[in-house]
């Protein structure tokens, strides 16, 4: 070993080091240019001059040549050093006046300009890539040649070499992008397309599978790794520092013994590359819509900067081709069902990204906005993003005279041809089973169904054919994220409804460190500001606000990154937070709803209590407010770094309590949704309570006769009363309504009422709520509804079809019209109701069923059946069922007859004759839609959870938490989240009880923390917080005559803070002083 020492600092390194490499390991910045440390040194750029002394004379030497010396002086930034350093740097800006990476290094010396004649090369002659190729590659493709002023680096001869592998290591290394294989190896250079980026960016031969993976460990692709194919290289090996690289890995097969199984493989998409109507394999600008979400991404081939491929210049229009490759008799005859509200998202999307306008126009046939919100959103993309929507069948995509632009020809709704010009086509291909799915089938023993999805039940849709193995997401059925959410929540049930016995026994708790005392430490601040993306960087300098950050006081580290919330970089905020010993963590990224708690966690990996975080939200606050004033919201991101390293200064820790859970729980509901939630628990061992408000089970499910798939609702209804009643961990209240809930998360106490005018109640304890109160049919007096016999609705006509003689119901009937969206997509209800569309279809074709000769008309504004639903409407048309498309602003209008017995008449525009139709139908059938319970309110209220604008209950996030309230504890399934059908309901039901069930099996919960304290010193025991507490979390000690706070209750809202007249109640995370000393960092 060889002591010596750099700077005064000391160091112990192995015989051979060099002092750059141990400069290097000590942190010393020395510039160099043309070292790497998986080549041997060079000494060519000169920029790594130190000054030595070796006890007899001082000398400047090149410190990746010069090897450590024992007793060795090394001093880096003398002024003998920096001068000689100016020296090669304006030599370095003669030769390369252009090339950034010296320019940037000049200036960092404060060399700005050259006092010599400049040559404007690229090259700075380091012999990187030499030794790259010679040592390393083993070829020796390129070499230094001639001499003097001449010299360069080149092939033989200048020539193209038959020798190179276009391995492209010459490239990768040139510190200057000076060398281009491409002009010099024959066989030509093959970009390694990134499979996350679709081929639209490339990727290395070493690399992580995508910015956010977990685990986000790098893998190596041996295919075409040059080790692997030649044994030369291993750079890799030689500059991994943690020693990780090991070429001797082989697959391994593990062998599990597991209860239970969960399929989650996901999906592929369709590529359109034989379909000569889009000429995606020969036009540059026609792209699928994953890889132009990929364009869009931050992490993607263009850094979220919104250009084309051909030419990466700017779009002006773009167009979305939806339904590529599905609802397509010639591949997937189903609906991929994500695909319009993708569209609509990404127009929206690219709006945002654009600089300037851009036009977005989207090629549809039936917009399918289904889901909760979707409605609502499309409505908003048109009228405030000036979305363009053409309805039409499916277009045709040419080049447009032979310029890079796009031609598209199309066939309106009224059978005209049109031509559109745009610069860029995105096409909505379908979503397709996974590659494998069946080599897994095989293995498995899983049936597939006809589109080679895996095969479920109408009524169970995550129960494969194989007792035991349960399938959640798109691998069943083409999905959106809060479907795939909720029945991954629901697969997840099932399997714990096999496994209830053996709960716990494999669970391993996690253990933290101990934690770090902070009280006696002067505050030393870490901040992290997050790109988020660009859904902050494309409006915020985010690395403006860093530097900010560096100078306000007790900051001692700040630092940005692509996604704080990846994995790597939760790792590197732990790393952070122990190298410079912080000990208060302010984040400036989303919103905290969705992401506190997981940086609160941490930090508490590396001893910091969880509320020495302090959390700012310059994405929802900053970037999405003042998108058009990227000044502004700059400056406003900083005042709010500024304000929580203010507050973050004064945080201390806190310290919640635990309390025990009660096992039981409280479904609210006695329809399909509660039963369904109620068996779910029971059969993962819980006790639980079901209340229904009617003197009997059934809910909606009572008035359902048959369904689309031929299964038989009613004996699904019998069957699950039966099992409900036979099980004797669920007990069951009739004619019961929630009076009261109080309590917390764990603890609820819930006051029963009969629903038949009883003064008697009851109060019950339990630790989870589940709501599936339901919904009702929309009444309506529209289309002489309730004025004929003639006019019903698709219940009653459902009734009337599973009459013992439907026969004779339809006897005299020659003509049924049927309208769409009654009450429904309406200004004051803009929602879509999602079953009315299939439940017309079943009708419909029930009809046919029975009386063949019937004529079936329906009136629409879109067709939504969705995934494989898509087949019933494909089969109504097959039969003779006609739509006419109707647009609300020009609804079907409806007159009765002379007498009651005549027939009434509809009329209508149709777009495809072009005209007005008037039609004399014996029955009218209108799809009325679904609407809140008329109780709702009453309900939410007793239970102090929230209502959308609809009516509808309120989840916490209508994606990540789709069954979940935002108050913790209770839960939400069925049609009073939403409308949705049978199976649907049956999901969420199963996802909202093993929701619960999470919460139930625990033997205790702790407190949130951020929760209200007394001064008693200062209390009064006035009471006024006690009837200021929206959630019953105050009360007063009588023996002490204090208030106090029932720590489990507080929601942290800061009423009783507000209203306290003596200051005697504090906001934990908000108070006084923190509050103050954050607004006075304003000034």
């Amino acid at each position: 070993m060889v002591t010596f020492t750099i700077n005064n600092r000391s160091v112990e390194v192995e015989q051979g080091t060099t002092v750059l490499q141990a400069a290097q390991d000590m942190g010393v910045k020395i510039p160099t240019l043309c070292h790497h440390k998986a080549l041997s040194p060079y000494g060519g750029c000169r920029l790594c001059l130190v000054e030595t002394d070796d006890g007899r004379r001082t000398r400047i030497q090149t410190a990746c040549v010069f090897r450590a010396q024992e007793g060795l002086k090394v001093r880096t930034e003398t002024e003998r050093v920096v001068k000689a350093r100016k020296i090669v740097l304006e030599l370095l800006l003669a030769r390369c006046p252009e090339v950034p990476e010296i320019r940037q290094i000049a200036e960092e010396l404060g060399v700005t300009e050259t006092r010599l004649k400049k040559r404007n090369e690229t090259c700075i002659l380091c012999g990187l890539c030499v030794r790259m190729c010679s040592e390393r590659m083993g070829k020796s493709i390129v070499a230094f040649a001639n001499r003097g002023m001449d010299r360069s680096v080149s092939p033989p001869f200048d020539a193209q070499s038959e020798a190179c592998m276009g391995c492209g290591a010459c490239a990768f290394i040139c510190p200057t992008a000076a060398v281009h294989p491409e002009e010099f190896c024959a066989r030509g250079m093959t970009m390694l397309p990134s499979r996350f980026d679709l081929g639209t960016g490339p990727r290395p031969v070493v690399s992580v599978a995508f910015p956010q993976a977990v685990p986000n460990t790098p893998a190596i692709d041996k295919e075409h790794c040059v080790y692997f194919q030649t044994g030369e290289c291993q750079t890799c090996q030689a500059v991994c520092d943690a020693g990780a690289i090991d070429f001797e890995q082989t697959e391994k097969e593990l062998n599990l013994k597991v209860g239970a199984v969960i399929v989650a493989p996901g999906y592929d998409r369709y590529y359109p590359d034989n379909r000569l109507e889009y000429n995606y394999q020969s036009l540059a600008n026609v792209v699928t819509a994953p890889e132009f979400e990929r364009m869009l991404s931050a992490s993607g081939p263009y850094q979220g900067h919104l250009i084309r491929p051909s030419d990466h210049t700017e779009p002006q229009r773009i167009a979305f081709l939806q339904c590529v490759g599905s609802r397509d008799l010639e591949c997937n005859r189903y609906c991929s069902a994500v695909c319009c509200m993708h569209a609509t998202k990404e127009a929206i999307v690219a709006k945002e990204h654009a600089p300037g306008e851009l036009e977005t126009d989207i090629y549809f046939m039936d917009m399918r906005a289904f889901g909760k919100g979707f409605d609502r959103y499309y409505e908003r993309a048109k009228s405030e993003y000036n979305v363009v929507y053409r309805r039409c069948r499916l277009p045709m995509v040419d080049a447009a005279d032979n310029s890079d632009d796009l031609q598209i020809n199309y066939l309106d709704e009224t059978g005209q041809l049109q031509t559109q010009r745009y610069d860029l086509v995105v096409l909505s291909t379908a979503l397709t089973p996974p590659a494998n799915i069946e080599a897994f089938s095989e293995a498995a023993g899983v049936e597939l169904n006809q589109y080679r999805f895996v095969d479920t039940k109408a009524f169970a849709s995550e129960d494969t054919s194989r007792q035991g193995i349960y399938v959640c997401g798109a691998a069943s059925e083409p999905k959106d994220i809060p479907e795939t959410v909720i029945q991954a929540s629901a697969a997840a049930a099932r399997a714990s409804e096999l496994l209830a016995e053996a709960r716990g026994t494999l669970v391993v708790e996690k253990e933290y460190p101990p934690e770090r005392d902070i009280s006696d430490e002067p505050p030393r601040v870490g901040v992290f500001v997050c790109h988020c993306g660009i859904n902050i960087s494309g409006v915020v300098d985010v690395e403006q606000v860093v530097e900010f950050a560096k100078g306000l006081p007790n900051v001692v580290h700040s630092e940005h990154s692509l996604y704080t919330c990846s994995q790597d970089n939760q790792q590197k905020i732990k790393e952070t937070v122990e190298q410079h010993r912080l000990n208060r963590v302010v984040i400036a990224s989303c919103t905290p709803r969705t992401h506190e708690a997981l940086f609160q966690d941490t930090i508490r990996e590396v001893g910091l209590n969880p509320f020495l975080l302090e959390f700012v939200s310059i994405r929802e606050h900053c970037s999405w407010v003042h998108m058009a004033d990227k000044a502004r919201a700059t400056e406003k991101a900083e005042s709010l770094v500024a304000m929580a390293v203010a507050k973050a200064r004064l945080l201390r820790a806190v310290h919640s309590a635990s309390f025990a859970i009660r096992h039981e729980a409280l479904v609210v509901g006695g329809g399909l949704a509660g039963m369904t939630a109620a068996l779910s628990l029971a059969e993962q061992g819980f006790d639980l309570h079901l209340i229904e408000k009617e003197d009997a089970l059934g809910g909606n499910l009572r008035k359902l006769h048959f369904t689309l798939s031929g299964d038989d609702p009613q004996e699904l209804l019998a069957r699950t009363i039966e099992q409900v009643q036979a099980s004797d961990r669920i007990q069951v209240h009739l004619a019961t309504r929630v009076k009261e809930l109080s309590g917390y998360m764990g603890n609820y106490k819930t006051t029963l009422a009969s629903c038949n005018g009883q003064a008697s109640e009851t109060v019950i304890e339990h630790g989870a709520v589940v709501v599936a109160s339901g919904a009702a049919e929309r009444p309506t007096d529209e289309y002489l509804y309730g004025q004929s016999d003639r006019v019903l609705t698709q219940k009653e006509l459902e009734e009337k079809l599973d009459a013992d003689d439907p026969q004779a119901a339809l006897a005299e009937t020659k003509t049924v019209a049927m309208i769409q969206c009654v009450g429904s997509r309406e200004d004051d209800r803009m929602y879509c109701s999602r079953v009315c569309c299939a439940n017309a279809i079943k009708n419909a074709l029930k009809i046919k069923e029975i009386s063949p000769e019937t004529n079936v008309v329906i009136f629409y504004r879109d067709i939504r059946t969705y995934g494989f639903r898509e087949a019933y409407y494909e089969q109504a048309r097959e039969k003779g069922v006609l739509f006419v498309r109707y647009e609300p602003d020009n609804k079907p209008k409806v007159t009765g007859g002379q007498t009651p017995d005549a027939p009434v008449y509809v009329k209508a525009y149709d777009f495809i004759l072009g005209e007005d139709i008037c039609l004399a139908v014996d029955l009218l059938v209108l799809s009325t839609g679904i609407a809140p319970q008329a109780d709702s309110e009453e309900l939410a209220k007793a239970l102090k959870v929230p209502l959308d604008q609809d009516g509808f209950f309120l989840e916490a996030h209508i994606k990540l938490r789709p069954v979940d309230f935002a108050t913790d504890g209770i839960f939400l399934c069925g049609l009073a989240h939403s409308p949705k059908f049978v199976g649907e309901t049956i999901s969420q039901a199963r996802a909202a009880a093993g929701r619960a069930a999470t919460l139930l099996a625990k033997d205790s919960v702790q407190a949130k923390g951020r929760s209200a304290e007394v001064k008693q010193r200062l209390c009064a025991a006035c009471g006024l917080c006690v009837g200021a507490c929206p959630y019953g979390a105050r009360k007063i000690d009588p023996d002490h005559a204090v208030a106090e706070v029932i720590e489990m209750l507080c929601q942290g809202c800061g009423a009783c803070v507000a209203i306290c007249p003596n200051a005697a109640t504090t906001q934990v995370g908000f108070a006084k002083q923190e509050m103050l000393v954050a607004v006075d960092s304003l000034s």
